[in-house]
């Protein structure tokens, strides 16, 4: 049984969805993060970065923050996800995801949704961001259903921050490759059942 600290944001959905799709049981414990809950002296002890997602595994009493440490653990100790002739085309785009999906979108979150017309400077910023983001993707599923050539972390790591496309203030419908790879995961059962699981409610936006 895995103890999944988590809230409704896309790196705690991933490792949801990610758990949904291995099919190993997992217990929610929410952590509202409106609420300020990821800075108690108990999420500490298991995230020291006061960070959601983390999990316990109770089968050997290991914590892991960090989403992409997370999925790591995860994939390698059910081998799933991760497959071994195709590890490094994996990794590549896993890696994208951690180092430009996530924290770049992250930012468009701020300043094009949350916080517009506060800096001119950091909007233009975050929508070349963006631009460079959706177009790197598209390219990519030009010449691959699945960011690997198979559905693996790196398509699940992914998603859930494409589904936030709205708040980019992007037409994903300019992206053919994107979009289509976006529909395609949408309607995964696994995927939507792993949608939500903590926090707050919300539809998986259709374009």
């Amino acid at each position: 049984m895995i103890d999944l600290y988590t809230w409704s944001t896309p790196n705690g959905r991933k490792i949801s969805i990610l758990l949904e799709e291995m099919n190993v049981p997992y217990k929610v414990i929410n952590i509202n993060i409106k609420n300020n809950e990821q800075f108690s002296k108990e999420f500490s002890l298991i995230s020291p970065s006061n960070k959601i997602p983390a999990i316990v595994d109770n089968e050997n009493g290991k914590s892991i923050f960090e989403s992409g440490a997370i999925m790591l653990y995860l994939a390698i100790k059910y081998n799933k996800f991760i497959s071994e002739n195709d590890y490094w085309e994996i990794m590549k785009w896993f890696f994208f995801q951690i180092s430009q999906v996530g924290p770049f979108l992250g930012q468009a979150h701020q300043y094009l949704y949350y916080n517009p017309g506060k800096s001119k400077y950091a909007e233009e910023k975050s929508k070349n961001y963006v631009k460079l983001v959706y177009e790197t993707l598209d390219n990519r599923l030009s010449k691959s259903i699945y960011l690997g050539n198979k559905y693996s972390i790196a398509d699940i790591a992914t998603w859930p921050w494409i589904a936030r496309y709205e708040m980019h203030k992007v037409d994903i419908k300019k992206y053919n490759n994107v979009l289509r790879w976006y529909k395609l995961i949408s309607k995964k059962p696994k995927v939507i059942k792993g949608y939500n699981v903590s926090g707050i409610h919300q539809d998986i936006p259709q374009p």
